[in-house]
């Protein structure tokens, strides 16, 4: 039970953050602004796994490591 209001608590706060601090570059509209930054960030964590999985040769040339790789895929959407 503990884990599941860690989880609650952990997404709460992200969406107050997000709210009350959007990122630089995001727009947050009060309808859809949030909605769209969290699948923003899973489309381009999505993008990010396919370009590792089919061409690690090339994340060097992005300026990222496989571990920079991993910890940003580890994220869940609501965490930027």
């Amino acid at each position: 039970m503990k884990t599941m209001l860690n989880t609650i608590s952990e997404l709460y706060g992200a969406v107050r953050l997000d709210v009350l601090q959007p990122a630089a570059g995001e727009r947050l509209f009060p309808q859809s602004g949030l909605f769209t930054a969290w699948s923003e960030r899973a489309r381009f964590r999505e993008d990010l796994a396919l370009k590792a999985r089919d061409t690690p040769h090339l994340i060097g040339d992005i300026g990222l490591t496989m571990a920079d790789v991993r910890a940003e895929l580890a994220k869940p959407f609501w965490r930027r």
